[in-house]
């Protein structure tokens, strides 16, 4: 992701995560920012075809706090409703644990409900069932080949 796509991503990740809450689309594309100009560790990856941006996906140190002392996780993937369905957020998640290889990261983990079933079959564990804001989740785990 450049610094050009932060405002269309931070629409679409508000739109898909964030909606009736207080998040803003400048709050989210503060963060991505910071993501950016980070360490390298974390990052904001982007799907596009051609000069469209239709996703993205976040390798991050902390998730879920203060639930679970586990890092890093992948986040926050979407992916535009019109270009789901054709392999854009698979493509995506492989990139993310691509890059959580090449920065020595033996495991993801992420937590999800309604997309379990897309992430098992990418090869993602469930490792436990919990609670979230009184929201059933699914903490999963991707092992890293490295």
């Amino acid at each position: 992701m450049t610094e050009s796509d932060v405002e269309a991503m931070a629409r679409l990740r508000v739109a898909a995560f964030f909606e009736g809450s207080a998040r803003t689309p400048d709050e989210d594309a503060a963060g991505l920012r910071r993501l950016l100009a980070g360490d390298g560790f974390e990052t904001a990856l982007e799907a596009r075809i051609g000069e469209v941006s239709v996703g993205t996906c976040l390798l991050v140190r902390h998730e879920l706090e203060p639930s679970h002392d586990l890092t890093p996780w992948l986040a926050g993937l979407v992916v535009d409703r019109n270009h789901r369905n054709k392999g854009i957020g698979g493509a995506l998640v492989r990139a993310i644990e691509a890059h959580g290889a090449s920065i020595g990261a033996e495991r993801l983990y992420l937590y999800t409900w309604e997309a379990r079933d897309f992430y098992a079959g990418l090869g993602w564990v469930v490792v436990e069932p919990f609670e979230q804001d009184g929201h059933p989740m699914q903490l999963m785990v991707r092992e890293l080949r490295l």
